[in-house]
């Protein structure tokens, strides 16, 4: 009985070895599965992107592009377009990373209640248009995560590029159209055909022969937007080519003096840049009335910006601690003398006199918009970095000659970035190390 026993345990020995190793079989057959249905895809510097980024990037432009009704280019033009868009944005995110950027959840939380808002939406709305999208809500937020981190590290970067000057300012308003008409709007897109060399006299003519090319094809019918999303090499090609809708004095300079008489939905000539071929076509255009009241607010704030050696998240921290102290009734004058870092002003207790429409950036315009008189607001970021403003007092002024030196302003500093940016991305671009990987 003993002997038939051991026989048993010695079988059942087998049976347990036999099924453990299935079971490794199995577990690493699985595990090598899974390593091939996700695989990097491209080293980027110290970082890299993966099949399923890809994947995922390109089915999100997919389905907006095909809810906008815009034509899709092959899978493959559309991958390879989307590759690079995910290389540049990497090096970015590198960048972010190594300036100690951070995005916090109530900021991430606040931009989405933005977005949602300016779509007419609540944020269970809107979530469930990104599923219908094929997008879940944590892609979308990890998604808006990246691109305010890339925005702010655009901004650093290229913010100190930009310089404008009072005569540039005075130039603009002296040229024909200057002052007039600034509310009529016009909704662009936009094909570039870039030239990296314009001494390569062949690389010129095949990037021109290229651009005329579009251009006949649009004019006989090819959709503008899904030409630019196929072939553009603008940074934004892949939304199309749309630029927003921009003023006559927020026009780029290379088409100040066309987009006004170009009809509407109709290509405009090939136009040339120092950065290539350009195509512009005007969507839609809206506004022309006179405009002279505007409400003007009168505001101080306090900045706490973020430096070399000061990350974002310390920054972050210290104006927060600024505004615990004013909620514990702290003088806001003496804390902006003492700790903001505008040394404009700073030294006047944070006084930034009246303010009109257009002169702040957008993040300080539409807190400061929406901000009750005489409450100190909680912390937000610009491409400055952390602010706290109170409204004083609002007022209705007649300012049309400041708001349009203000807007010609802006204009022009819109202008510089844009080039400055287009200049900056393919420098860090040339720099970055980057191996892609054969399938």
């Amino acid at each position: 009985m003993n002997e038939v026993h051991m026989q048993a345990n010695r079988g059942l020995t087998g049976f347990k070895t036999w099924l453990v190793a299935a079971m490794l079989l199995l577990a690493t057959t699985a595990q090598a599965e899974r390593q091939l249905l996700d695989r990097v895809i491209a080293i980027v510097d110290d970082g890299v992107i993966l099949q399923s980024e890809l994947d995922a990037r390109v089915n999100t432009i997919r389905s907006r592009l095909q809810a906008q009704g815009t034509g899709l280019p092959p899978r493959q033009v559309l991958e390879e377009r989307v590759l690079d868009q995910l290389i540049t944005e990497n090096v970015q995110l590198q960048m972010a990373d190594n300036m100690g950027m951070r995005v916090s959840d109530n900021e991430l939380n606040e931009t989405i209640n933005r977005i949602a808002q300016s779509n007419n939406m609540t944020v269970q709305e809107f979530e469930d248009q990104l599923a219908a999208e094929g997008v879940t809500y944590q892609e979308a937020r990890e998604q808006i995560r990246r691109e305010m981190l890339v925005s702010r590290v655009q901004q650093r970067r290229v913010d100190s590029r930009v310089r404008v000057t009072d005569r540039e300012v005075d130039n603009l308003l002296q040229q024909a159209g200057g002052q007039a008409d600034t509310t009529t709007e016009y909704l662009l897109a936009h094909i570039l055909v870039s030239v990296n060399n314009f001494s390569d006299d062949q690389e010129v003519a095949r990037a021109r022969e290229k651009a005329e090319r579009l251009r006949e094809e649009i004019a006989n019918g090819r959709d503008f937007q899904s030409a630019a999303v196929a072939e553009s090499d603008a940074s934004n090609a892949l939304e199309g080519g749309v630029m927003g809708w921009r003023s006559r004095s927020d026009l780029p300079s290379l088409v100040t003096d066309v987009v006004p008489d170009l009809p509407v939905n109709q290509p405009s000539e090939v136009l040339q840049s120092g950065s290539g071929f350009h195509i512009v076509q005007v969507l839609d255009r809206r506004g022309g009335e006179a405009r002279n009241v505007i409400e003007q607010a009168r505001v101080r704030h306090i900045l706490v910006r973020p430096t070399e050696v000061v990350s974002d998240a310390r920054a972050e921290q210290q104006i927060n601690e600024l505004y615990q102290q004013l909620q514990n009734g702290a003088d806001f004058a003496a804390l902006a003398r003492e700790f903001s870092d505008d040394p404009g002003s700073g030294s006047d207790g944070g006084n930034l006199g009246w303010v009109s429409p257009g002169q702040m950036v957008p993040a300080f315009e539409e807190t400061m918009l929406n901000a009750p008189v005489g409450e100190v607001t909680r912390p937000f970021r610009s491409r400055f970095g952390w602010h706290i403003l109170e409204v004083q007092e609002r007022r209705r002024q007649d300012i049309s000659d400041q708001v349009r030196r203000s807007e010609a302003q802006q204009a022009l500093y819109r202008r510089k970035y844009e080039t400055e940016l287009q200049n900056w991305l393919r420098e860090i671009r040339d720099e970055a190390y980057v191996e892609i990987k054969n399938s």
